[in-house]
């Protein structure tokens, strides 16, 4: 028989997965009264914070139920009873999947291969999250569903696509999270809201069943409160899939977490001001490293002459937009329903471009993975702040700078991991960036955990909205 002391709700809200995996297998918690409590944070918050589009109470509850009695029978699966929530441009089975959009009323008949595990592992799904309209966006100010705030801070922006997941899981309404990083769809949102994300190896997590918003760049992102969190969810998610075409039977196991510190050579861009990232930014990024001159082993300045942060990012866009073309054909051509001006006019730019404008533009992936191969036979890291700038009011400008510090993780299909690392003047967190070689995702977490472990940045969880 248990005689602990219950766990109290707010301490439910604010552990991390793995926290909450040993309560469950110690029956310190149950998986009813933790979907009970995550249920109730949602129903309380999210009015103010609009990080769910889509949730039911009943679903809720049966899930939680059948984890309570696979608990009491003893055959359970690895997330069993973990409250998570779902990005709204991944199918779930018999609920409408509208990838942000105004009016899109398909309704899957299965899964997508990341849902479909999540079920599998035992998972409660406790709803669809809110994002930009097509994931076409950074700011999750949605025209027809609304805008995410930032639990720091109402008003501000929780980025994007992906800023309806991050706010859920900063404001305890998720242990965790997936979302969908394209052009750092899950590192904006971490770094603006304070929380932990991974974008993994392209193809290491299939994407069946995510709406595409540019498959040669799409990858399955992984939000959290800990770094060992991520690294749960990718164990869990990873693997091959013969009916996503991306999917890619590894021929090499991951490359292990043996990383040494006083052998790591880190690598940095010479000139963080001449990229475009705010100088509160790189005050705060100059404050972490200092914090972390054992961690980070040999740190060597890199040469990215030869990278234009902006124009290879608009290369990218431009993928995506050419893409929704197809994606999003026949919500376009609703005229009854119509799609935003804003985003009318981003895919409309692409309809003006010709086929040799989007050729060039995916060259430079073929040149990003060049540019990769000679970074990474230099140095082990890319160490960098994961956004120019911290998270801004929604009312005002929208800066086009954003992903510019996550475009070649994306470009080159490398992963890449957002940590907080610190607070800006006003008070908002802001992220650190590490970028590896395909396949070092684990040797990537392990470091991330080391570097988060000493700069203890991390907000005080669960981020109540003020």
């Amino acid at each position: 028989m248990n005689t602990m002391p219950p766990v109290a709700d707010v301490d439910m809200r604010r552990a991390t997965l793995l926290q909450i995996l040993h309560w469950l297998a110690i029956g310190r918690v149950q998986p009813q009264s933790l979907s009970d409590v995550y249920q109730g944070a949602m129903e309380r918050l999210n009015p103010r914070l609009n990080a769910y589009v889509d949730f039911s109470v009943s679903l809720i509850q049966e899930q939680a139920l059948a984890a309570d009695r696979r608990r009491r029978d003893g055959v359970i699966g690895r997330l069993d009873g973990m409250p998570l929530a779902i990005k709204d441009n991944f199918d779930v089975a018999g609920v409408p999947t509208r990838a942000g959009m105004r009016r899109r009323t398909i309704v899957p008949e299965q899964d997508a291969h990341v849902v479909a595990r999540l079920r599998a592992s035992g998972a409660v799904l406790l709803g669809k999250t809110n994002m930009d309209e097509g994931a076409l966006g950074l700011a999750t100010n949605n025209p027809f569903h609304g805008a995410t705030h930032n639990p720091h801070r109402l008003g501000y922006t929780a980025g994007g696509s992906s800023g309806g997941a991050a706010a859920a899981v900063a404001a305890g309404l998720a242990v965790a999270a997936i979302g969908s990083d394209t052009l750092g769809s899950v590192r904006v949102p971490a770094s603006y809201c304070g929380v932990y994300a991974l974008k993994p190896t392209h193809g290491e997590i299939s994407a069946r069943g995510l709406v595409p918003a540019a498959r040669r760049l799409d990858a399955v992102g992984l939000l959290a409160r800990g770094v060992d969190d991520l690294t749960v969810l990718l164990q869990t998610l990873a693997g091959y899939d013969a009916d996503d075409a991306r999917s890619r039977r590894r021929r090499v196991a991951f490359s292990p977490p043996d990383w040494e510190p006083g052998n790591l050579r880190a690598g940095f861009l010479p000139d963080l001001a001449a990229v475009g990232v705010e100088k509160d930014v790189i005050d705060v990024f100059e404050d972490a490293l200092s914090k972390l001159k054992g961690e980070l082993g040999e740190r060597r300045t890199v040469d990215f002459s030869d990278w234009d942060f902006a124009r290879t990012r608009r290369a990218g866009l431009l993928l995506m937009e050419a893409e929704m073309l197809n994606t999003f054909a026949a919500e376009l051509a609703d005229e009854a329903y119509p799609v935003s001006p804003g985003f009318r006019h981003m895919v409309d730019f692409a309809s003006r471009k010709s086929a040799a404008d989007y050729a060039a533009a995916d060259l430079v992936l073929d040149a990003a993975t060049l540019k990769m191969r000679r970074l990474f036979a230099q140095v082990d890291v890319l160490v960098l702040p994961t956004t120019p700038q911290g998270a801004f009011p929604l009312d005002g400008p929208v800066p086009s700078s954003q992903a510019d510090l996550c475009g070649f993780a994306s470009l080159a299909g490398c992963p890449a991991v957002s940590i907080p690392m610190g607070t800006l003047p006003n008070g908002m967190p802001i992220g650190l960036q590490l970028v590896g070689a395909r396949g070092s995702d684990l040797r990537l977490l392990e470091l991330a955990g080391v570097c988060a472990s000493s700069l203890d940045a991390e907000p005080a969880y669960p981020v109540e909205p003020v």
